[in-house]
């Protein structure tokens, strides 16, 4: 396991925009059909906006209707930790970075897919799409 990847607010803060600050670090989401949640078949990988870990293959995303983008399973297990959420007044599941803890949204088990039966729903903010890898 790599070592963790920790930096002050102010660093966040300098390298991220105000909306991915918001949502990576403070736990925030952003507005459902704000951001790229929609399904390509172009092959790539979704990587953290904080620390450009891999995440998520783009073949595992698909058309949730949540207005984000949703996946059936990470890249790796051991690229996103799971932590229990009780925040809002719900009980959830978060996902965040495994190696810089930014928060990416939530995972629920009410995917489409036989082979994971899970629907990672992750704020698009927090994601950058690297085509071709």
């Amino acid at each position: 396991m790599r070592k963790k990847i920790v930096k002050s607010d102010a660093e966040w803060q300098a390298q991220l925009t105000p909306e991915q600050y918001r949502v990576t670090r403070q736990q925030g989401t952003e507005r459902p059909f704000s951001g790229d949640h929609e399904v390509t078949d172009e092959h790539g990988i979704y990587h953290c906006v904080c620390c450009n870990a891999p995440l998520f293959e783009n073949e595992h995303k698909f058309e949730a209707g949540c207005g984000w983008p949703s996946f059936d399973r990470p890249l790796a297990q051991a690229a996103v930790e799971e932590r229990f959420d009780e925040s809002h007044g719900m009980r959830r599941t978060e996902v965040v970075c495994a190696r810089c803890d930014a928060h990416l949204g939530h995972v629920f088990p009410d995917g489409p897919t036989q082979t994971t039966g899970m629907r990672y729903c992750i704020n698009s903010v927090a994601i950058n799409f690297h085509a071709g890898e």
